[in-house]
């Protein structure tokens, strides 16, 4: 079966087509700045190789086109026609009360991501641009959507909850949802392969840490909590978001700056974080070259990042009554040593001990760095959320066929 997955963004489409019975990855790409001037395609070629092509794509219709047409393409496509792809399988990052699994889209589905763009403007809003120019191109083809919080909808109450009048989740769904999921759930389930250990009999912190960042602890299996909030602005501090702030400091913020509601929110989701405080940027290999030639900012900074980390490891191996595993992942986590380092230096008293000369080797590669007295086993997992949504596509068209 060949499985179309697509992560449409508010102006973006990443994409991945997948042989699921030979297991390989037969095309990979992304177009960029749909919607804008210089629209373009980077294509990921056979031989791991990229190209550029260049084309003005006004809207995710035709983003979603010309996709298909690099899929055909008779030099750099992977399939001769369109009826190859047997299905299409969409991110969603806001499921919010009303999705806990991945689902067969019809319109009931595209209604309930709609009626939820208010959590998430931007990504649902994206999203939804994308399940219906498919719709448009492809209609006969079944789409399946995999919910960002979904594998958070296993949190308890009393850790979702915010302490607010009850009224307002009862109203207006405000709670905690948690994104990140489908990586949090990769890893946590790939680490136990990769240990041998049982994944229902387990005490795991996943450290998703990218652009994006956030942690969860991950019991026996299931979440019991995670950092991000009723958006992904909540948590750890992240490439340009604050992350936790006292919610008096933002209205303090506002009054000062005189910034209106939308104002401020992305004054904390694009100009904060790594960005706000070095005044470099929101990349994390930028902020540690300035750092590293002495730039203060970006060492605090860098001190301010990886603080909030630890401090998440330490609380939620509180939560869970201790920690077998720490797993890292994603492009900060996979690939800057220096980050997993200190988010676990000074934690030797839960039995967690850094190899550090075997952690500096280690970039974007599954691997141990904790020492082998280690009680807390410490590892990086490359994160794959594109085969978890080709997985989960695959396994509700086969159902919904064998009905």
């Amino acid at each position: 079966m060949n499985i179309l997955v697509l992560n449409c963004g508010s102006s973006s489409i990443k994409y991945k087509l997948y042989d699921m019975t030979a297991n390989k990855v037969l095309a990979a790409g992304g177009a960029e700045r749909i919607g804008i001037d210089g629209a373009f395609v980077k294509v990921t070629m056979p031989d791991g190789t990229k190209k550029q092509i260049m084309h003005d794509m006004p809207d995710h219709k035709e983003g979603v086109n010309f996709v298909f047409s690099l899929l055909t393409d008779p030099e750099i496509g992977a399939i001769k026609s369109l009826d190859e792809i047997d299905a299409v399988g969409h991110r969603i990052v806001q499921g919010g009360d009303k999705f806990n699994k991945s689902v067969i889209v019809d319109k009931s589905v595209e209604d309930g991501i709609e009626e939820l763009c208010d959590l998430a403007p931007v990504h649902n809003a994206g999203h939804l641009k994308g399940l219906r120019a498919v719709d448009t191109l492809m209609p006969t083809t079944p789409q399946v959507c995999v919910f960002d919080n979904a594998f958070h909808s296993t949190m308890p109450d009393y850790a979702y909850l915010y302490a607010v009048p009850y009224e307002l989740y009862e109203k207006y769904h405000v709670r905690r949802y948690g994104f990140h999921g489908t990586s949090h759930r990769y890893v946590s389930k790939r680490v136990c392969e990769i240990l041998g250990t049982d994944l229902n009999n387990s005490k795991i912190i996943t450290c998703h840490i990218g652009n994006g960042a956030s942690v969860a602890a991950v019991l026996n299996g299931k979440v019991l909590d995670t950092s991000m909030g009723l958006t992904p602005l909540a948590g750890v501090m992240m490439g340009s978001r604050s992350g936790d702030i006292d919610a008096s400091a933002v209205t303090y913020i506002m009054d000062k700056l005189g910034l209106k509601p939308q104002e401020m929110a992305d004054y904390l989701n694009k100009q904060s974080g790594l960005l706000g405080i070095s005044g470099i940027s929101s990349d994390m290999r930028d902020v540690a070259d300035a750092a590293e030639k002495g730039d203060k900012k970006a060492q605090l900074a860098m001190h301010m990042y990886y603080y909030r980390i630890k401090k998440y490891i330490g609380a939620y191996a509180a939560a869970m009554g201790g920690v077998d595993t720490i797993v890292f992942t994603a492009g900060v986590g996979e690939n800057q040593t220096f980050i997993r380092e200190k988010s676990c230096e000074d934690l030797e008293f839960l039995g967690i001990k850094i190899d550090k000369e075997k952690n500096d080797k280690i970039h974007g590669e599954e691997a141990i760095i904790s020492t082998p007295d280690s009680k807390v086993k410490v590892v990086v997992v490359p994160t794959d959320e594109e085969l978890v949504i080709a997985q989960d596509t695959e396994r509700l068209v086969k159902e919904l066929k064998n009905k």
